[in-house]
């Protein structure tokens, strides 16, 4: 009975794995004094565009399909204490320079009875209906049920969190500033 040779386990070397450097979308901008800002970019690409998917997503879980992540942001937000928003104020909160993009959501979510139209002061103000405070509860209640579940099975803090939240905010600022500078030039 013949025996088959064994191969020396050191023979077989695995190809090196080259350096490849931060994980970018942009190796060129990543050639930077700060390559870290371009991982981060990348980052808030991807968080961004899956943030996008599971709030339309949600929605349409929670019985509309259909929306925008734009107007499931504004009916939160206009569901935000029960207080009615100005169109300035929902633009301001969520840094919306476009403001015809907000009209035309709050258009939208009127046309469906989330919304609705009075005023405030001078003002035109946008406030929940009952239908849309629903909504938004049956929401939140799926928005429990899978994601905040699953947030704290990964071992997300609410410390930690809080923490990546005012970082983040802190530099929407500086790309703010750096947006102005831009459009100086």
């Amino acid at each position: 009975m013949s025996k088959t040779p064994v191969a020396d386990p050191s023979a077989r070397r695995l190809p090196e794995i080259p350096d490849i450097g931060p994980v970018v979308s942009s190796a060129h901008l990543a050639q930077s004094s700060l390559p870290a800002l371009s991982e981060l970019e990348f980052a808030l690409t991807m968080v961004n565009h899956a943030f996008q998917r599971w709030t339309v997503r949600c929605m349409t879980a929670a019985g509309l399909p259909g929306l925008s992540a734009l107007e499931v942001l504004i009916v939160h937000l206009v569901n935000h204490r029960e207080r009615p928003k100005t169109l300035a104020d929902i633009c301001l909160i969520l840094n919306i320079e476009d403001t015809h993009l907000a009209n035309y959501a709050i258009r939208k979510l009127v046309g469906h009875g989330l919304v609705q139209s009075g005023r405030k002061g001078k003002e035109k103000a946008i406030s929940i209906t009952p239908k849309g405070g629903d909504l938004c509860r049956r929401y939140g209640e799926i928005r429990e049920a899978l994601l905040v579940r699953a947030a704290r099975q990964l071992g997300h803090d609410h410390d930690d969190l809080s923490r990546i939240a005012a970082h983040l905010r802190a530099l929407s600022g500086a790309y703010d500033q750096g947006t102005k500078a831009a459009a100086a030039l």
